[in-house]
């Protein structure tokens, strides 16, 4: 059964082709590939075909309708549609139709258009980054949520969050998350820092981000999680360790000393007392590189090893608690115990090493 229509299309031209047709947008949401191929094809009211890719642009093949023109042979070839004059005109066409319509409803009506932004957003998303005529219109309505449940443009975001969150390097970094349940400390964090987090939850976000950084709109994004919070916009201002070097070697060795843990994946930062002692990040780069891979059927998670492990060498249980112990089973014991404390935090700790944060927080708690 399909999904009841968002709004319509209708296609109604007599020079320099003939064309009639309507088109209408079904509730996409973030399904991507089940939508396609819904468009029929006619000719003079004869069907042909609803393998219409050579004749619709591709963004377009998430619409469902009809589409009739005299002027497309019954008779029709891939080849003869690749490098037929009209064909040409007939994409130009309803590509052009199509960015005329969602500009007007944005225009006339921009809150009913933010209602049916989640829906439509995968639509839009991926017009942008596929086909570069109707990029340059939907430029204009393509919007950015937030997690308070805001919408903006994209020229409206770059200048709320300009005045807060841009770099040393000039550039305007954009906070996401994929999933604000999943990424509820991180959110908090950034937010007490006065930072602005997008909820960005459509499947093809990750293209639709690196297209807007390659078009140059001097804005780059970044994962809420994908750094500690003072190190998500980086900054000229540093925060000194309220531990010696002597101290940051022990706390170095003792984390360093886990199973799970190694060399290359620890680093010790001086940050706020009030963040938390221990947290697991993955950089920018690093999981978009593991996503492209996941969504090419190559899985990658953060259990891969592919994360950092940061020390909050200022926060009192590591500065305080944990370098005062005396006793290093307790130490050791107390050090791990923190470590699962940031895997819990990115949804990473599972079977024995749950079971053992239980146990080891109720001997805490104790």
């Amino acid at each position: 059964m399909s999904p009841d229509p968002m709004f319509w299309i209708h296609l109604n031209i007599d020079y320099p082709f003939n064309l009639t047709g309507i088109l209408y947008f079904p509730k996409i949401g973030n399904q991507f590939d089940q939508q396609k191929n819904k468009i029929h094809l006619y000719s003079n009211q004869v069907y042909v075909t609803d393998e219409v890719k050579e004749i619709v642009p591709e963004f377009l093949t998430l619409l469902h309708g009809v589409i009739d023109s005299p002027d497309i042979p019954l008779n029709v070839s891939r080849s003869y549609l690749q490098s037929d004059a009209n064909v040409k005109k007939i994409t130009g066409y309803m590509t052009k139709k199509v960015a005329e319509r969602l500009s007007k409803l944005f225009r006339d009506d921009r809150e009913g258009f933010e209602k049916k932004w989640d829906d439509i957003g995968v639509f839009v998303k991926y017009g942008l980054i596929t086909d570069e005529k109707f990029a340059e219109k939907a430029i204009e309505f393509a919007l950015l949520k937030n997690t308070e449940g805001k919408y903006f443009t994209v020229e409206e975001y770059k200048e709320k969050i300009k005045p807060q969150q841009t770099d040393k390097y000039d550039r305007v970094v954009a906070l996401y998350t994929p999933s604000p349940e999943l990424h509820a400390s991180y959110i908090r964090q950034a937010t007490d820092l006065g930072y602005d987090v997008l909820h960005l939850f459509h499947v093809i976000d990750n293209h639709f981000i690196q297209t807007l950084e390659y078009k140059g709109e001097n804005m780059t994004f970044v994962r809420v999680d994908s750094d500690t919070p003072d190190h998500l916009i980086q900054k000229e201002e540093k925060k000194e360790s309220v531990l010696s070097e002597k101290e940051q070697e022990k706390v170095k060795e003792l984390f360093g000393a886990l199973p799970g843990v190694n060399a290359q994946q620890l680093i010790l930062r001086p940050m706020s007392p009030e963040g938390h002692p221990v947290m697991i990040t993955r950089p920018e780069f690093m999981r978009r590189m593991q996503e492209m891979q996941a969504m090419q059927g190559m899985g990658a998670d953060m259990a891969d090893g592919h994360y950092q492990v940061i020390i909050n060498v200022n926060h009192p249980l590591v500065a305080d608690k944990l370098l005062n112990m005396r006793n290093p089973e307790k130490k050791e014991k107390f050090a791990a115990y923190l470590l699962r404390l940031a895997k819990l935090n990115q949804g990473m700790l599972k079977g024995e090493e749950m079971n053992a944060f239980i146990n080891d927080s109720i001997e805490f708690l104790s």
